[in-house]
């Protein structure tokens, strides 16, 4: 299939739009003159993600969960489906929540897009790719998945929703895409939900031990969030189908992300090792030869700028870094960035209105 450029459309729906990839989305899709409804409840988002877009033409908030049936008034020509909670703080504390989003929440947004016609993004992950004993992992690669583990809520969700938008395309002929994103990173993550950036970032800011998990030898690649909406929105302009790996493909050890971030605070705390969580992956590294070649996308951003970005806008944060004001045990996360912070809701309220409308009380930190 080729991937012909076309227009992301006159209106896009984004599923987690006030999470922390979402938001983004929404931003730069208002940027090239697309109008965005953003569905999420804030049991993950956050209100304070798209402040910044109250009031400007085009942009509508729609607080309503994914899990039961949402629709939107006006004709869709894009489905962007980036609701799901994807920190570990978040799939560990809802787990059925997180399984219902990839099945029902999947199901509810493709009918969504069947109706209009639109076009429809699967927001994937590296996650489907469990423990992979292939690296680096191309979109051929089945993965080596625990399907009853603590981490299968999420990477089970995941993976169902992929096959539930293939089974779409092949019986309705809905215009579907799958992208599986790597790794992602940058401002509006949560200091406290799980993530070693935002860790290790919020840890260094406070001049505390930053918390390496295992012997922080395992690895990931990081991709710089503005990196990935370019893939995900040139996915959108395409016909391709996937799956298509969105990463970077610059490896990098916690032990080394740890170092690299005291470096870059100039924070004087220390390193101290904690256990791993089960089922943590040992490498992650995105075999991106496809989107290169179908997308003519590949990453820009370097680790270091990236990161130098992301401690800036931690730096602003009125809390300190403790972005939403979440906090759980002891600093236990896991190496694993996932998909970057994808968010649905909990309640389904079907009112349409600004974030303005809301305080930051209204939802869940």
């Amino acid at each position: 299939m080729s991937s012909t450029r076309r227009s992301t459309g006159k209106h896009a729906v984004v599923t987690g739009g006030a999470g922390f990839v979402g938001s983004h989305l929404c931003t730069a899709l208002l940027a090239e003159g697309t109008a965005v409804t953003c569905v999420d409840n804030l049991c993950t988002g956050m209100v304070e993600n798209i402040a910044h877009l109250a009031g400007q033409p085009g942009f509508t908030f729609l607080n309503a969960d994914v899990r039961e049936p949402f629709t939107v008034d006006r004709p869709v020509d894009l489905v962007l489906h980036f609701a799901s909670p994807a920190s570990p703080a978040d799939y560990l504390r809802l787990p059925l929540h997180t399984l219902e989003t990839g099945s029902l929440g999947t199901r509810n947004a493709l009918a969504l897009a069947r109706r209009d016609g639109a076009r429809f993004i699967l927001a994937s992950t590296s996650e489907v790719y469990g423990d992979p004993q292939q690296h680096p992992q191309n979109e051929q690669y089945w993965g080596n998945v625990n399907p009853v583990g603590p981490r299968s809520v999420y990477d089970e969700a995941k993976r169902f929703a992929e096959a539930f938008t293939v089974a779409e395309a092949n019986e309705h002929g809905t215009d579907t895409g799958i992208v599986r994103l790597f790794n992602t990173y940058g401002p509006r993550m949560r200091g406290y939900d799980g993530r070693a950036v935002p860790t290790f970032i919020r840890q260094a800011l406070a001049g505390e031990p930053l918390t390496v998990t295992g012997d922080g030898r395992q690895t990931r690649s990081l991709a710089y969030i503005d990196d990935t909406v370019r893939g995900i929105l040139a996915m959108a302009a395409s016909d391709l189908r996937g799956p298509v790996n969105l990463g970077n493909q610059a490896e990098i050890t916690m032990l080394d992300l740890a170092r690299t971030i005291i470096a870059l605070t100039g924070s004087r705390s220390e390193i101290r090792f904690v256990d791993r969580p089960t089922d943590d992956p040992a490498v992650r590294c995105p075999d991106i030869t496809l989107a290169r070649g179908k997308l003519r996308w590949k990453p820009r951003v370097e680790a270091a700028e990236g990161l130098a970005r992301t401690i800036a806008w931690f730096r602003e944060q009125n809390d300190g870094g403790q972005h939403g004001g979440e906090q759980h045990d002891g600093g236990q996360h896991t190496s694993a960035q996932h998909d970057g912070g994808q968010h649905t809701s909990a309640q389904h309220h079907g009112e349409q209105h600004t974030p303005a409308q809301h305080t930051a009380g209204q939802h869940d930190a």
